[in-house]
């Protein structure tokens, strides 16, 4: 498929609108919840289980009508049933985006009328495309999965001396990892008891030496993802793992010193996530224990798949499908929901509002719930890996801004460390508060501190208490009167000043299980897609990593000592390495 060239954003009537808004834009959320009673209930939306509030943003009714307009005119609605349907909206590497194929119930697919906006669900079995049924293919991988994960959570599966699996290692990078580490955090409390799982992804040495140190190697498992089996770090990281599963057994006595025993271990203590089945077996893994994926499948995609199969192994196949369905639902939501309700849709435009409009830079995502620490690392990757680029899916180059810098840290932490310049500072920061209403530990303070907190106090009502208050202060502020009104010196009033108007959404869940997981997951990937729509970019490639990856291969060899390669290098790239070699002493 050659696709049609992106429509030019900056041209249509509804850019030209909100160009026209925000010259003389000025925000006043006070004003805003003044005048407009239902101002938060028209604003607050239901996606899946997820209540999702925008009415603290820097929105108007004008504002949004016109932000929708340019959703038409862009073509989101079109675009996202091209991507389910199989099209090639992937066109620099001319492949389809089928990542809502992996959670998908075996029913089948389903087709959405963009003009009409919503259709009831028709499944239609069998989702062939280029040639391929996704459907059987996806969930013969999903049950292969699951069979392999009973297996080891049974303790069916043993290492090579007969022993239960304790501690799974994931061995992967960039979405072979970021995924799996967030999900395995963000789902602790429903890890199976008796197993662990532990990550490593850097190839600096210290990674694979701190998740293996103390170590069992006769219950370790390592799972090796990489689809082509052939990512430098990945491989160089499971050829390390390889070597200490070999060193360890071999000094126990567990297994003899030679070439059959060694073959038999790996073969106990590694499986694969990969359709290399070549460079698979190669390795010493049995290719009946590699799980496969497909190139329809970003890595920043892919936690949902094969990928997953530590998390599978870890929560289980029932937490897994739980997990899946969870994306689904917003999957469905995206899909048959009206622009003007439709979740994802409005938070990606107002993103485009902050970014093309008000020139914000940069976005924070403050997951006011603990398991959910590593979420705003895998957010970097998703938003900034998809939608940092310069150039449009047909190669012409941006004619606006695009991506976001996404960063965060969970409340209340970050409260004590950047939550100053989000309130007082000078750039605009949009900031997105995730929270959960029931938590895992329900702990309770049963002495109080005798003054703020109370005996008996709920730590987590304290704790969201802190979510709420938050929001409320970066939309609403203080003014210099409200603060020479607690009784202030004048000299320090200006300094306590808080200007409002700092935009921020919020986003509540029951509780944080597999299926909110799912969701908040989901959300997020159909908020980048919907902002690569209006910018006509590929938010599905990632040509930028390659460069880096290429040079540090040919860099090598001077790195190693190699005088000519030295030679060859730049004088900075030259001096540095003879740097480094005058200082590297073991």
């Amino acid at each position: 498929m050659t696709e049609s060239a992106p429509i030019d954003p900056t041209a249509t009537d509804a850019w030209k609108q909100l160009e026209g808004i925000a010259s003389g834009f000025t925000p006043d959320l006070r004003g805003w919840f003044a005048s407009e009673a239902d101002r938060a209930e028209k604003y607050t939306f239901q996606a899946g289980d997820l209540t999702v509030d925008l009415s603290k943003n820097l929105v108007t009714e004008e504002i949004l009508t016109q932000l929708l307009d340019l959703a038409k005119e862009a073509g989101v609605a079109a675009r996202y049933q091209a991507m389910i349907s199989g099209e090639h909206i992937n066109a620099s590497e001319d492949r389809a985006v089928l990542h809502t194929a992996l959670r998908r119930p075996a029913a089948g697919a389903t087709d959405l009328d963009p003009a009409a906006g919503t259709v009831p669900l028709e499944p239609a079995f069998g989702f062939v495309v280029d040639g391929g049924d996704i459907d059987a293919e996806v969930h013969a991988t999903l049950e292969k999965v699951y069979a392999f994960a009973d297996r080891v959570r049974s303790g069916e599966w043993t290492g090579v001396t007969g022993k239960r699996i304790e501690t799974v290692v994931n061995i992967g990078i960039g979405g072979s990892d970021l995924g799996p580490v967030m999900v395995y955090e963000a789902l602790k409390p429903y890890v199976q008891e008796g197993l662990e799982a532990r990550f490593v992804s850097n190839i600096d040495p210290s990674d694979i030496y701190e998740k293996t140190v103390g170590l069992d190697p006769e219950t370790t498992l390592f799972i090796v993802a990489s689809k082509t089996f052939g990512t430098l770090e990945t491989l160089t990281n499971a050829r390390l793992a390889r070597q200490w599963l070999w060193e360890q057994l071999g000094a126990s006595g567990a297994i003899a010193d030679d070439d059959d025993a060694r073959t038999a271990a790996v073969a106990k203590h590694f499986v694969a996530v990969s359709t290399a089945l070549d460079k698979v077996a190669a390795f010493g893994i049995d290719p009946e224990n590699a799980f496969g994926f497909w190139d329809w499948v970003g890595g920043r995609y892919s936690v949902d798949s094969a990928i997953g199969t530590s998390l599978a192994i870890a929560i289980g196949p029932d937490g897994f499908r739980d997990f899946l369905a969870g994306f689904h639902a917003i999957d469905e939501h995206m899909r048959t929901t009206p622009l003007e309700r439709n979740v994802p849709v409005l938070m990606g435009l107002l993103n485009v509002w902050y970014t093309n409009f008000l020139k914000a830079q940069s976005h924070v995502v403050l997951p006011y719930a603990q398991y959910l620490h590593r979420f705003p690392a895998y957010l970097q990757q998703l938003t900034m890996e998809s939608n940092g680029k310069s150039v449009r899916w047909d190669g012409s180059p941006v004619v606006t801004d695009t991506g976001e810098v996404f960063w965060g840290e969970p409340g209340t932490n970050g409260q004590h460390a950047f939550y100053q310049l989000i309130h007082q500072g000078t750039r605009l920061i949009p900031a997105d508060f995730i929270a959960v209403a029931n938590p895992a530990h329900p702990l309770k303070d049963a002495t109080g501190d005798g003054h703020a907190v109370k005996p008996g106090a709920d730590v987590h009502s304290l704790f969201l208490a802190n979510f709420f208050a938050q929001t409320k202060a970066l939309a609403f502020g203080k003014t210099a009167d409200e603060v020479r009104a607690e009784g202030t010196a004048e000299s320090v009033v200006p300094a306590r000043v808080f200007s409002g108007n700092r935009p921020t959404t919020s986003i509540l869940a029951p509780a944080l299980t597999p299926s909110v997981v799912g969701q908040l997951i989901a959300l997020y990937e159909h908020i980048v897609f919907t902002e690569g729509t209006i910018w006509g970019i590929d938010s599905f490639d990632q040509w930028g990593v390659e460069l880096g990856k290429q040079l540090a291969l040919q860099i090598a060899p001077a790195v190693d000592g190699d005088a000519a390669a030295l030679e060859s290098q730049d004088s900075s790239t030259k001096a540095l390495i003879a740097k480094y070699l005058s200082l590297r002493t073991n």
